[in-house]
């Protein structure tokens, strides 16, 4: 994998390996067998990364068992034990079973913790708890680590995700930290990307250099970027299990620091065809009058400020001490596109991410409209 910037950038432009037709991909045939197996329980399993982390485990040799409520059938792979619930109240598949190690991928809810913990506390030895960088109080300090403090809530009973959704998961890292005191792993990821996403908060951009044309960018291509692949997140976590490292880790890339102009260069030279592809770069005041949100019809990006210096530049090194690692950027792109042609044509049709081509029009007449005048 890419040790520094230079490299990183470099495998921008070169897809490293085969590309993915579906999803998921073939993990199986590229993947060493762990050294010594466990019993892996993984709750949820047929989200986003949920899918990755089976088909890690499962080409790893591990035991696997997933809990859900089985919508998503097709996501499991074979050989893994399906178990069925719900953890609004019904664990009864749960009990009086034991696993080496539990993975919680969906909790958002700290009483969704505390009811596993009262069904599984002693009948596992660590607990792998996924929770997200958004925990933190502040984002006004760089190099942002692990000790840093994390959101609160006046009430903590109220169970709002969308305006709470960092508390709340604070408050469940604390309950994973009460339920297994000693045996908690708790994962931070940043924006999570690749195959798979639903939000296409970075699939916008594989998808739009894809389209090719003239392609509004967000701010300053300087401004910082930090994202891991979905892939990288999963074999991280089910490498973690089988070494049974605890403790609290941001988890997000590269390794080095990422710019979005660099971003979106990789991007560039990663797309097929001959289609004419030309960037503009519109400012984040423009942007702003224009009502072009940041994150959301900008994906990825957020305009840097006092109270945001920290966004996109926080510290990894404890995940990089237990060996995470990163696939070039081109390979991330390539399978995504390639994933997301496989899908519907209707849902191909409009993303849940980014600017429409008609609005993104808009925005760049007005924008060299400005120009001129």
């Amino acid at each position: 994998m890419p040790s520094n910037r230079r490299e990183f950038v470099k495998g921008l432009a070169a897809t490293g390996g085969l590309v993915a037709g579906g999803f998921p991909h073939h993990l199986g045939l590229f993947v060493s067998r762990a050294s010594s197996t466990k019993r892996i329980l993984i709750l949820g399993g047929t989200g986003f990364i949920g899918p990755h982390q089976l088909q890690y485990a499962v080409a790893r040799g591990h035991t696997v068992s997933v809990f859900n409520r089985g919508k998503s059938e097709g996501l499991v792979p074979d050989g893994v034990e399906r178990l069925y619930g719900d953890r609004n109240g019904d664990l009864e598949s749960l009990k009086g079973r034991s696993w080496d190690v539990v993975i919680d991928n969906p909790t958002t809810l700290p009483r969704w913790v505390r009811d596993a913990g009262q069904v599984l506390r002693g009948q596992t030895s660590q607990y792998i708890f996924v929770s997200t960088l958004s925990v933190y109080a502040s984002w006004s300090t760089p190099d942002m680590r692990e000790s840093a403090p994390v959101a609160t809530m006046d009430d903590p009973t109220v169970e709002d995700t969308r305006r709470f959704y960092g508390p709340l998961k604070a408050l469940s890292e604390q309950e994973a930290e009460r339920w297994y005191p000693g045996q908690a792993t708790i994962i931070r990821p940043g924006l999570i990307v690749g195959p798979g996403d639903r939000t296409d908060r970075f699939t916008y951009w594989p998808m739009r250099f894809d389209r090719g044309g003239e392609i509004l960018a967000p701010g300053n291509p300087a401004d910082p970027v930090q994202i891991i692949d979905a892939r990288d997140l999963a074999e991280f976590i089910i490498r973690m299990a089988e070494e049974g490292h605890t403790g609290v880790y941001n988890t997000v890339g590269p390794r080095s620091p990422l710019t979005f102009g660099e971003m979106l260069a990789g991007l560039r030279a990663s797309v097929s065809g001959s289609t004419e592809i030309r960037t503009t770069w519109a400012d984040a005041e423009f942007l702003a009058a224009q009502g072009v949100r940041p994150w959301s019809d900008m994906p990825v990006w957020v305009p840097p400020g006092t109270e945001r210096l920290g966004w996109s530049k926080v510290n990894i090194d404890r995940a990089l001490a237990k060996g995470v690692t990163f696939r070039p950027l081109a390979v991330t792109a390539q399978e995504t596109i390639a994933w997301f042609n496989t899908l519907p044509a209707d849902r191909q049709a409009k993303l849940n991410a980014g600017l429409s081509p008609v609005r993104e029009a808009e925005v760049l007449t007005a924008w060299h409209a400005r120009i001129r005048g």
